[in-house]
């Protein structure tokens, strides 16, 4: 017998490596500068990213966590407000609402594409709800026709959450530029991953955009004098170094993730489990460019543990994105509709898995996984 194939849920030194001389000399270049807030490296990167995702503006900052609150600052969303949210998504999304003061309002998921459903969303519109931020989940636009929609209709602003789905699209359009302020991640998972915690905002409005980069420097304009309270936001100008890097490599990564998961589709759609309704396989919706951040399965009748039990048993690694719903979560307990019943996300929290879908799998790793998905013990 040959050597086990080993297929890791991602494998950052295979993206990595292959850069080692480029990402050493932009390690260089920063270091021999010594300039480590802000400037040049920063603003470049800035300007490189913003023509990538079709913005008029990309402000650079410390995390997609962060992205997401200084967008609401942006706003001046604070307590007695509301922000329509969607349950089935990463705490970061609720918890920056939290943060600025303000109520997360639970929204109920879709089992087509995992986000947000918009016909829910209108019934939770009240005086109080001041904005919507629809998480683009897992690589895949939400359904951004019907929350513009709905924002129109209610006077609300937009924050995209787009930390997994850069790339993405919707009729041709990157998300991130159909809404006020959009928030990405470059959390090293990501499909543009850097080397630490890092984010952007994007946004085409030029007073927006100049009052977050005034709140991203603690609300300083010009320094030491302050009209506004913000927060140390800025991302490192090493890492912006490193990420134009990468940035240069994107439209590869991209590509690449696409071709990985056309071959799970195409393999996957002619097994058993999947013709017989034990495995539910992810969609590419009409209209959407998806990225394809992570691929989620739906395991239906309990059995999404002996799944993952029967993948790790032969070096196949997997992630449950996400078990709770974020209206279950403990530190919400306070809220008024805490323990209330969205059966969607409920659902899709106790079926789903993801699996590799890293761009550099090779297709001998393919190939494993889609053979033990299909004589898995379903």
């Amino acid at each position: 017998m040959g050597e086990p194939i080993n297929v890791p849920l991602l494998d950052l030194s295979a993206q990595n490596q292959p850069l080692a001389v480029e990402l050493k000399d932009a390690f260089a270049r920063v270091l021999d500068s010594s300039q480590f807030i802000l400037g040049l490296e920063v603003a470049g990167f800035e300007s490189l990213a913003a023509e990538s995702a079709g913005a008029r503006h990309a402000i650079g900052v410390s995390s997609g966590t962060d992205a997401l609150l200084l967008s609401l600052m942006t706003l001046g969303i604070g307590p007695g407000d509301e922000v329509l949210c969607p349950s089935f998504t990463f705490f970061a999304t609720a918890g920056a609402i939290a943060r600025t003061g303000a109520t997360p309002v639970f929204v109920d998921s879709l089992e087509s594409d995992f986000n947000i459903d918009i016909d829910t969303a209108t019934g939770r519109v009240t005086d109080k709800t001041k904005a919507i931020i629809p998480v683009h989940l897992f690589g895949q636009s939400a359904d951004m026709d019907g929350v513009q929609r709905l924002a129109k209709a209610h006077g609300l602003a937009v924050i995209e959450d787009a930390a997994q789905s850069m790339g993405a699209t919707v009729g041709g359009q990157q998300v991130g530029t159909m809404g006020d302020l959009g928030a990405f991640s470059f959390f090293p998972s990501k499909n543009l991953g850097g080397f630490g915690d890092g984010g952007m905002i994007t946004t085409d409005d030029d007073d927006m955009a100049k009052h977050a980069r005034i709140l991203r420097v603690h609300g300083g304009a010009p320094k030491y004098y302050h009209k506004t309270i913000g927060g140390n936001f800025r991302m490192d100008p090493m890492h912006a170094a490193l990420l134009g890097i990468k940035l240069s490599h994107f439209s590869g990564y991209l590509a690449r993730r696409r071709a990985n998961a056309a071959q799970y589709l195409e393999s996957l759609a002619q097994c058993d489990h999947v013709a017989e309704g034990r495995l539910t396989l992810p969609a590419e919706m009409e209209g959407r460019g998806h990225t394809w951040n992570q691929f989620t399965l739906r395991v239906a009748n309990g059995k999404r543990d002996v799944l993952q039990s029967h993948l790790a048993a032969n070096n196949i690694g997997s992630a449950i994105y996400y078990p709770v719903p974020l209206h279950q979560q403990e530190c919400f307990a306070h809220l008024p509709n805490f323990g209330e019943s969205l059966p969607v996300c409920e659902k899709m929290a106790g079926e789903v898995l993801s699996i590799p879908i890293y761009p550099e799998l090779t297709e001998e790793q393919l190939g494993h996984v889609t053979d033990m998905l299909a004589n898995a013990p379903l």
